[in-house]
């Protein structure tokens, strides 16, 4: 999508065992809601190329929105993984997603894909699709890179407001905490309630902090290996969105 910080250059960095490292920069339009931030997504394409260069990239693919989506452009949609949490809040999001990652899939033909854990759900769907559809490329998901007060980095962060940078690292001290106390034994039920009711108190508008399966992305009463916690709250005008798994 562009944007890109030290999480995605960390992408590139994890791919350094590859002859040849391709970034794909390109906002999707397809992905963007008609009431979400398209318009003032930003777009500094030259920063991106010169910080994805010094992180070895050595192909940077930037095609135009014309080029990608011609008129009545075939699109994806991903069953289940779909259905709740982002998707419930965006609809139509993950169509756009699985569409424009299948198309660069198919124009760049990687052996490896890096994606990172940050997007969860988007990790998820674009794993369902890559078995549903036997495309061969192998994922692999990388652990978020978090800011030193623990604020998960995304493109999104610059929206926010000095005042609210300070209140949003909150979040994954909830994930933490709500981790720490679900694995001790306490009620998933309630652990998640109260951590909701801290960050409500803070200043942010809860979407949802819920316990899930991180594969079929259903909510589950119990952690397991495979579970996850996934927030998305809103503060001030950015929504921001974060996770933290079981292993």
């Amino acid at each position: 999508m562009g944007a890109l910080h030290e999480g995605h250059c960390s992408l590139i960095h994890a791919s350094k065992d590859h002859a040849n490292r391709v970034v794909s920069i390109f906002v999707n339009p397809t992905q963007f809601g008609p009431n979400e931030d398209l318009s003032r997504y930003p777009r500094p394409f030259e920063q991106d190329v010169e910080l994805a260069e010094a992180a070895g990239a050595n192909v940077i693919f930037a095609p135009s929105v014309d080029e990608m989506y011609p008129d009545s452009s075939t699109s994806i949609h991903v069953p289940v993984v779909t259905e709740h949490f982002e998707g419930s809040s965006r609809p139509g999001h993950f169509d756009g997603v699985a569409t424009i990652v299948s198309k660069l899939f198919n124009i760049v033909q990687p052996k490896t894909a890096y994606f990172g854990q940050k997007d969860l759900q988007q990790c998820a769907v674009i794993s369902k699709m890559v078995q549903d559809l036997n495309m061969p490329v192998s994922l692999q998901i990388e652990p978020t890179m978090r800011e030193a007060d623990g604020l998960a980095m995304s493109s999104r962060n610059v929206y926010l407001s000095l005042a609210d940078r300070q209140v949003a690292p909150s979040i994954y001290q909830q994930l933490t905490k709500a981790k720490q106390s679900i694995s001790d034994g306490l009620p998933s039920a309630e652990v998640l309630e109260e951590c909701r009711f801290s960050l409500n108190s803070l200043g942010f508008a809860v979407d949802y902090f819920e316990l899930i399966d991180r594969t079929r992305f259903v909510q589950v009463d119990h952690a397991t290996s495979s579970s996850a916690i996934i927030v998305a709250a809103k503060l001030g005008t950015t929504r921001l969105i974060d996770n933290i798994i079981f292993s």
